[in-house]
């Protein structure tokens, strides 16, 4: 922390202290909105101004725990809002909200320090053309392409992979794109965090990654601010050194839930579902940020969790306004062993359309969708009265969706030491050749385990005849043999 700009004659009084809110009386001069408080205490406590009472007293959000601090504490007023350290020096570090190293490395050393409020890039300085941004990952790259400099979120409930994917994403970015990697932990859990350290550092992208956490014990204050830190690091990248910066946030409810509870403890009226009444405006101040501009993108990828898996809930529906692709994850999907669980039914692109990513892509994504909401459409009558009721072209219906289905699965680089499987990165044409010649038939005398969990298509091996009638989604790992279209 940069402690240098206090004010050392600016000096203010604690008065009341409820928790994370702290009141304080400064005679001398109001510090503005934003300012940065030192109490002196042992160890420091650092607050940030939220509102001016009256012409002497303010309240504060502290970001740090508020043990030791009592009434009469004097509070030194810094004159200027939280910073973070920006430069090359932050790649393969793992900091706080203050910008401190948590890495238990040597801390940084002749670094620059630049404020985490910041207006968003001007529409003059926003690229205006839409490029595809190739994560390797089959299913998005096909039916929900990303768009480079764009937002994208993963919704799904607890436990149905969304951080599997986030990290997937940082292994495949360092290796095609040669980007900057920027991962912000907004209420994780320490041991998330640890785990994916030493999962980067295993993988050998850590050089091109920083990480930043607001763990989940951390105040509401910290938890809040620590995805504006993460932001200025991506824009130092962007900006100063004119490079591709991948942001993962991991997960924006939990931002969306520390400003709930900051203004909760500020005394706001809540919204609906008590929801904070700023919520869409501290939501825009964030997501505005990330864009396209003439020196680089940062291309963001959001968790974001949905409670109780309701879609309609005030957090998901204020997400979705931002975003230029929503990723589904369902958890039917993970029950049925077809990983990525993404729903593709569910989720969506503005990217997919001909003038982006061209007409032979655009209609073979609707052809695939159309194939898909078909079987969907179909297992009903499959469920009630069998598969022999269908009709000879339902019935083909039926056995492309599902070879689609498997295809579309992918064997992850992250999880390799799980599954015992080697990760596949797919390039697009690739993954554009396999579901083509699905669609045409190439594929209906090979069972659908064959084209379960592999890369491309050319992967695909007539198993042996003792193997021919295996055609559950794991293969031989599902003993009693029974398919998804049959309640599996």
């Amino acid at each position: 922390m940069k402690n240098d700009k206090c004010k050392q004659g600016n000096i203010g009084t604690v008065t009341a202290i409820r928790g994370s809110v702290v009141d304080m009386c400064f005679t001398r001069q109001l510090p503005p909105i934003r300012t940065l408080l030192h109490a002196d205490t042992e160890p420091l406590i650092i607050m940030e101004v939220f509102s001016h009472l009256d012409s002497n007293r303010i309240r504060a959000i502290s970001l740090t725990p508020t043990q030791g601090l009592t009434r009469g504490t004097a509070v030194r007023d810094t004159g200027g809002p939280l910073t973070t350290p920006i430069g090359k020096n932050n790649l393969s570090r793992m900091f706080d909200v203050f910008g401190n190293t948590i890495d238990r490395k040597e801390p940084l050393s002749d670094s620059q320090w630049r404020s985490v409020h910041k207006a968003p890039p001007a529409l003059s300085q926003r690229a205006t053309k839409s490029e595809i941004f190739e994560t390797g990952i089959k299913l998005i790259d096909v039916l929900m392409p990303l768009e480079r400099g764009g937002k994208a979120g993963l919704f799904g409930g607890a436990g149905v992979g969304k951080t599997v994917l986030l990290t997937e994403m940082i292994h495949n970015m360092v290796g095609q794109h040669a980007g900057v990697s920027i991962f912000c932990g907004i209420g994780e859990r320490c041991r998330e965090g640890e785990e994916l350290y030493r999962e980067m550092k295993a993988a050998g992208v850590l050089d091109n990654m920083v990480m930043v956490f607001g763990q989940m014990n951390e105040p509401p204050g910290a938890r809040f601010r620590v995805g504006h830190v993460a932001l200025t690091m991506a824009e130092y990248y962007r900006d100063d050194e004119h490079r591709d910066v991948l942001l993962l946030i991991d997960n924006i409810f939990r931002f969306i839930q520390a400003g709930m509870e900051v203004s909760g403890l500020m005394g706001q009226m809540p919204a609906r579902l008590g929801y904070q009444p700023t919520m869409g405006t501290e939501l825009s101040q964030l997501e505005e940020r990330i864009a396209n501009t003439g020196s680089g993108a940062i291309t963001s990828i959001q968790a974001v969790y949905v409670p109780a898996d309701d879609f309609t809930d005030p957090a998901a529906v204020h997400t979705f306004s931002h975003l230029s692709a929503s990723i589904v994850l369902s958890r039917k999907r993970a029950s049925e062993g077809l990983y990525p669980a993404i729903d593709p039914l569910q989720s969506s692109s503005k990217m997919a359309t001909p003038n982006i990513v061209g007409a032979h892509h655009y209609q073979l994504a609707q052809k695939i969708r159309q194939t898909l909401a078909q079987y969907a459409q179909l297992k009903d009558i499959i469920a009630m009265l069998g598969m022999e009721q269908l009709s000879p072209e339902d019935l083909q219906v039926v056995g492309r969706a599902r070879r689609l289905e498997r295809f579309l699965t992918q064997p992850f680089f992250t999880t390799s030491q799980f599954t015992g499987m080697e990760g596949q990165s797919v390039p697009l044409a690739d993954a554009l050749d396999g579901c083509e010649r699905i669609l045409n038939d190439e594929f209906k005398d090979f069972p659908e385990s064959a084209l379960y969990m592999i890369g491309a298509i050319s992967q695909a091996k007539r198993p042996s005849a003792n193997a021919q009638g295996d055609e559950s989604p794991a293969g031989k790992s599902q003993p009693n043999n029974k398919s998804p279209a049959h309640g599996s």
